[in-house]
């Protein structure tokens, strides 16, 4: 009986736990949190300063980093002015969403713009790159991953993950 009674009162503050720590979803029109541009120029600077911490780099190496550090920059600047426009962009549901080939065509522009911008840190990179040693190059592509959003995890971009599962 004693124990049919502490099994009880167990599984009660488990359940009751679990009720009280749960919280409601927000709702669609509560207030988000967005970036100022002082939060985007801090966590650029921080993104910087940990990939060039992290690569511990020569004084030899330390002359190809500039090209690299400017690259860098001139992505988190698109990314910044692209979320900037989506968001100040009114969300009027009257209006009639653009149709498919319209999305197709604003997809490909984006992708183009950032096609050139990373075709601009590859070619930036590379002389740097080309002095790494190996333990270098692997910190290299695990810091410049890092804090790409919320479609990456500890494991690489989603897209990669599923590419890697279908071999």
């Amino acid at each position: 009986m004693l124990k049919s009674v502490i099994a009880g009162v167990a599984a009660l503050t488990i359940v009751g736990a679990g009720l009280a720590t749960a919280q409601p979803a927000p709702s669609p029109d509560a207030p988000r949190y967005r970036p100022t541009p002082e939060d985007f120029a801090a966590m650029t600077e921080a993104r910087i300063a940990g990939l060039r911490a992290g690569l511990k780099l020569s004084a030899e190496q330390e002359k190809n980093w500039p090209a690299v550090e400017a690259a860098l920059r001139d992505l988190a600047k698109q990314r910044e002015v692209r979320i900037n426009e989506r968001q100040a962009q009114p969300r009027d549901t009257a209006q009639p969403r653009p149709d498919a080939i319209e999305r197709l065509r604003r997809g490909a522009t984006a992708m183009n713009t950032r096609a050139a911008a990373l075709t601009k840190l590859a070619d930036a990179a590379e002389p740097l790159y080309k002095t790494l040693d190996e333990g270098q190059k692997n910190r290299f592509a695990m810091l410049l991953r890092m804090g790409q959003g919320p479609m990456d995890g500890p494991r690489g971009p989603r897209w990669q993950r599923r590419t890697e599962l279908a071999r």
